[in-house]
């Protein structure tokens, strides 16, 4: 798909973008270590929604936080600004929810987008089966093949045995016979409880020690991931995988075939597309916020799908 003449043309644009996120995550900054992620959630996507109508973007929300009905602000569907949407957004407004409401490493605002026709509409689906591989492994691992013969294919990409594979897996009682089978091949698993964001980003970037991401974790996630995995030059891979039967049933009614693979092309077709990340709690993209004589001081990146640009901004903000 080429570029439309837009937003996307100017080149102070993908700067604009960080005030969506730096909102995001100052919003739910005042609920780290609370043990109220909902509350956090909710003050990051009222922030979000905030900040996207203050850039004036016209927009429509392809992957948000659900229905209309359960996510009165920033849902599927729902259109930012006025006139003609020329744009399509992805936004997680906390990744890492329960990490920032515990307190802990590794959470973030995320926001992604690219041009009007161009995003994967997943509808109902909220879980997506995912392959992520470094640049290396380009078009060398099928996701349909068994765990083995991925780790074989990994470990032949990357002229690395399989005994030193590190795959970065989320902890969840669905992943244990693939666990299993990592372990059996002679692998070695990286398992978090949350953030497969990030898992993707260590996966795809040298000096994380991370050789590839295995496993189910959110559809909204995945579509995001799709996009800074072209900027990074790696590969994705995704499948809805349906977690429940009343979720079989609706991605079924949509017309979603949980049994095919998309490449990350197809899940965002145009390269002018843009990922956009705020620390909450520092993780291996972004360094958290901080708190100093009165400054908060946020880490912001942006990933260039087209260029593979990395810009890294640092924003210091006098504290409200």
């Amino acid at each position: 798909m080429t570029s439309r003449t837009g937003p996307f043309d100017r080149a102070d644009f993908p700067f604009a973008l960080r005030l969506v996120t730096e909102a995001a995550a100052i919003a739910a900054y005042d609920w780290v270590g609370r043990s109220k992620k909902e509350e956090g959630d909710g003050a990051a996507v009222e922030a979000m929604r905030k900040a996207l109508n203050e850039i004036n973007i016209n927009a429509v929300v392809m992957i948000g936080e659900g229905e209309k009905d359960n996510a009165p602000l920033l849902y599927r569907g729902e259109r930012i600004g006025t006139g003609e949407p020329e744009i399509e957004i992805a936004v997680d407004p906390i990744e890492g929810t329960t990490n920032m409401a515990n307190g802990v490493d590794n959470s973030m605002a995320v926001f992604a987008l690219s041009p009007r026709g161009s995003m994967f509409d997943l509808g109902p689906s909220f879980y997506m089966d995912k392959l992520v591989v470094p640049a290396a492994a380009k078009g060398k691992v099928d996701p349909t093949w068994p765990v083995k013969k991925k780790l074989e294919a990994l470990s032949a990409a990357l002229n690395k045995p399989i005994s030193e594979l590190r795959i970065f897996v989320l902890n969840r009682k669905r992943h244990h016979a693939m666990i299993k089978e990592i372990h059996e091949a002679g692998a070695r698993t990286v398992l978090q409880e949350n953030g497969d964001v990030a898992g993707a980003f260590m996966a795809l970037q040298k000096g994380h020690n991370v050789d590839a991401l295995f496993g189910t974790g959110g559809s909204p996630e995945g579509v995001i991931t799709a996009i800074f995995a072209k900027a990074l030059g790696g590969e994705f891979f995704g499948r809805v995988d349906p977690q429940s039967d009343e979720e079989a049933a609706k991605v079924k009614e949509f017309g979603l075939d949980s049994t095919k693979w998309l490449s990350g092309s197809e899940l965002v077709k145009s390269d002018d597309a843009i990922f956009v990340a705020t620390g909450i709690n520092s993780g291996p993209l972004c360094r958290g916020i901080t708190i100093d004589r009165g400054e908060v001081r946020l880490h912001t990146v942006i990933l260039m799908a087209k260029t593979g640009a990395r810009y890294d901004l640092v924003s210091r903000i006098p504290k409200r």
